[in-house]
Parts: structure tokens; C-alpha cells; sequence
């Protein structure tokens, strides 16, 4: 893939971040979006080998708007710097857990997993570990998951276990965080060589087990 006008349009977006640089620069962004929709296909070809439940997406279902909702922050730069797409069952609205793409300059990477579910989903992932730890330990543990992701990201965390639970138990950590996410930094060169599609697929093959675990907990 050579995704270089996306890198250097975002580069040039952040110092740059108001109505009037866009409107100039919108024919570039539409050659920007066309670029990351031919990657968003063969990243969802290259998943669907593995998980057929996503294999019917199309780019338009997993890839978000450019514009940032600025009514409630600080905040009032009217674009995002980065470009994301996210990749589950039904898209990018889904409850589901997911395999996303993160592209800003500076800051790349994979995720996966379920951010901040819902309060009733939380109750059920929870249970899941509670009830299914040791297969969610097996996950975390196999040498190829480790590879590329080593724990639940720990930055939405509880002091103390939910009240349905008491210590001492096997699995406090993960019973006390409310988001149960990986990620995977990487390289924006990844974006401008000739094995991207298989860069970021190959840690998503190793994710696959973790959102099968995770989507099990909701159904």
C-alpha cells in the first residue's frame, strides 16, 4: 500500500486545523479518503479469511467522519488529525467487539476488543471472566498473542472490584476495568511498504480468539 498522501495531508491537517485550509484542500481530502478506502477493503478481505462475520463489510460501514462534534469540548479544532476505521459486526456502530485502525501521524496503531460498553455488556463480560477466566488466560498467554499484545489496555480501571464480586479473586484486574480493549502501536512506514495489508492483519488473526471470547459474553 502507499498511503504517503494520507500521512502528509494529516501532517499538514494538524497545523492547519480550520475551515478555510480544508475548503482549500478538500479535492486532497477526497483523494485521501478514495486511498484509505482501498485499504479498508483488503484489511476487511484479509479478516474475513479468518472471521467470516465481517467479510460482507463495506469501507463506507467502517470508516469515520473527519469532522470532530465540538459542542461539548474544549476543544473547537472542527477536524480530526487522524483517520480510523473500524471493522465488527454490523460496523462501525456496533456493540460488538471490533478490530480497529488507527492512522495519524505520529501516533498509528491497532486496537481491538470492546471500548467502554455499555453498562449492561460490561455486567456480562464480567461474568464471562468470572465464570471462563482460565480461557481468557489461555488467550493472553499463547505465545503468538503476546507477540503483538500483552494485556488489556489499564487506563479505565476501578480502585475496587464491581459489588457482585469479592477479593480475593483469580481475576481482580480484569473484573475491575470498564473497557476491555488491546492495543498495538506501529510505524506509519507500515502505511508506504509493500506488506501492509499483511502487517496488519497477522495481529488481528491473533486477536480474533480475544473477540470471540468477548462477543460470547453478549450473546
Amino acid at each position: 500500500m502507499h498511503l504517503s498522501l494520507t500521512l502528509n495531508f494529516l501532517k499538514k491537517l494538524a497545523k492547519n486545523n480550520n475551515k478555510e485550509w480544508f475548503d482549500k484542500n478538500r479535492s486532497t481530502y477526497e483523494e485521501v479518503k478514495l486511498e484509505v478506502k482501498v485499504l479498508v477493503k483488503e484489511v476487511v478481505q484479509a479478516i474475513g479469511q479468518f472471521d467470516p462475520s465481517i467479510s460482507n463489510l463495506e469501507p463506507k460501514d467502517c470508516m469515520f467522519r473527519i469532522n470532530r462534534d465540538v459542542r461539548f469540548s474544549k476543544n473547537k479544532s472542527p477536524y480530526k488529525t487522524n483517520m480510523g476505521f473500524m471493522i465488527a459486526p454490523g460496523g462501525k456502530k456496533s456493540l460488538k467487539s471490533c478490530y480497529y485502525v488507527h492512522i495519524e501521524p505520529g501516533n498509528c496503531f491497532l486496537a481491538g476488543g470492546i471500548h467502554m460498553p455499555m453498562p449492561e455488556q460490561l455486567k456480562l463480560i464480567r461474568q464471562e471472566i468470572d465464570y471462563n477466566g482460565d480461557a481468557l488466560k489461555t488467550i493472553f498467554k499463547s505465545k503468538s498473542f503476546k507477540k503483538y499484545f500483552l494485556d488489556f489496555d489499564q487506563d479505565m480501571k476501578l480502585v475496587r472490584l464491581p459489588k457482585d464480586y469479592v477479593e480475593p479473586h483469580t481475576y481482580s484486574d480484569w473484573l475491575k476495568l470498564k473497557s476491555y480493549t488491546v492495543t498495538m502501536p506501529f510505524e506509519e512506514t507500515v502505511l508506504t511498504d509493500s506488506k501492509t495489508i499483511e502487517k496488519i492483519s497477522k495481529p488481528f488473526k491473533e486477536m480474533y480468539a480475544l473477540n470471540q471470547f468477548l462477543n460470547a459474553a453478549l450473546d
